[in-house]
C-alpha cells in the first residue's frame, strides 16, 4: 500500500486526476470506477478541467458505479446514478452510454447485484477504482464486519452512515436503509484502487486502515491485501498516522516515472 500525504483536498484531487490522465493516455477506453460524496469532487473538477483544456482525451473512457441506494425512484436527484451522471459523466463530455451501474430499483435486487458483478467482469474489469472512506472505515457501503471476500450485494446501512448522508437529503427519514454495493472482494478485483480521505474526521479510520491489522471491523483495511493500492490523504486525515514522516520521505524519494 502506498500512502501519499498532500497539503489539502485540492492537491489530492489534482494528483489523482493526473493518475487518471496517465491511465487514459495508456488505455483510452479504461473502465474508471467512481465514488460519490463530497470527498472525490476535487478529482472530478480537476479531471474535467484537463478534458476541457484538451490536455486529456476522455472520449473513450468508460465509467462504472461503486454503489447505489435501493428503492429511490428512477431519476431521483440523489440516486447515485443521477449523481455520477451529473458530477462525472456530463462534465467529461461523455454520454450515458459510457456509464454502467447496478439497478437499485430492480424488483429482484439480488439478481441485479449478481448481474452487475458479472457485467464488471465482462467489461474487462475495473482499471482504476476511486474510493472514499467512512468515519467507521467503510469503503463503498461495506459496513464494519463485512466479509473481506464479499461480492456485489445488498447491504443495510448503519445509523451512523445514514446520519452522515442525511446532508444530501431534506431529512434523515428520507435516507434509504438499504444499498447495493460492490463487495470488498469486488473492489479488490480492480487493478488500481485509490482512496482519497480529507479532514480530521477521517484520521482515525485512516490510521486503522493503513497501520492497523487487516480486519473486517475496518473494511478499508482490506486494501492492505491489494498489490497496487494507493491512499491519498491531506494533513488533517494523516494526523494520527504513526509513520507519517516515513510516508512523506518515501514519496519524496520516489522515481517520477512510477507515478501513483
Amino acid at each position: 500500500m502506498e500512502v501519499v500525504i498532500v497539503p489539502d483536498a485540492t492537491a489530492g484531487g489534482e494528483l489523482i486526476a493526473e493518475a487518471i490522465a496517465a491511465l487514459l493516455g495508456r488505455k483510452p477506453d479504461a473502465l474508471l470506477g467512481v465514488a460519490t460524496g463530497s470527498t472525490p469532487l476535487p478529482i472530478y473538477r480537476a479531471l474535467a478541467a484537463k478534458v476541457t483544456s484538451g490536455a486529456v482525451d476522455a472520449s473513450r473512457a468508460r465509467i462504472c458505479q461503486l454503489d447505489e441506494y435501493v428503492g429511490l425512484p428512477a431519476g431521483h436527484p440523489e440516486s447515485y446514478r443521477s449523481v455520477v451522471l451529473r458530477e462525472v459523466v456530463e462534465p467529461l463530455g461523455l454520454s450515458e452510454a459510457s456509464f454502467m451501474g447496478p439497478d437499485g430499483s430492480a424488483e429482484d435486487v439480488q439478481a441485479a447485484c449478481e448481474a452487475y458483478d458479472r457485467a464488471l467482469a465482462e467489461a474487462g474489469g475495473v482499471d482504476l477504482q476511486l474510493l472514499g472512506i467512512g468515519t467507521d472505515g467503510h469503503i463503498g457501503f461495506n459496513e464494519p464486519c463485512s466479509s473481506l471476500a464479499s461480492r456485489t450485494r445488498i447491504k443495510t446501512l448503519t445509523q451512523q452512515t445514514r446520519v452522515d448522508n442525511a446532508r444530501f437529503f431534506d431529512s434523515i427519514e428520507q435516507v434509504p436503509h438499504h444499498v447495493i454495493t460492490q463487495g470488498i472482494g469486488t473492489i479488490l478485483d480492480s487493478r488500481h484502487p485509490i482512496l482519497l480521505a480529507t479532514g480530521e474526521g477521517k484520521a482515525e479510520a485512516i490510521a486503522q486502515t493503513v497501520e492497523g491489522p487487516v480486519a473486517s471491523i475496518v473494511p478499508a483495511s482490506a486494501l492492505q491485501l491489494h498489490p497496487h493500492a494507493t491512499v491519498v490523504v491531506d494533513e488533517a486525515a494523516a494526523s494520527k498516522l504513526k509513520l507519517a514522516d516515513y510516508f512523506r520521505a518515501t514519496y519524496a524519494a520516489k522515481p517520477g516515472w512510477q507515478g501513483l
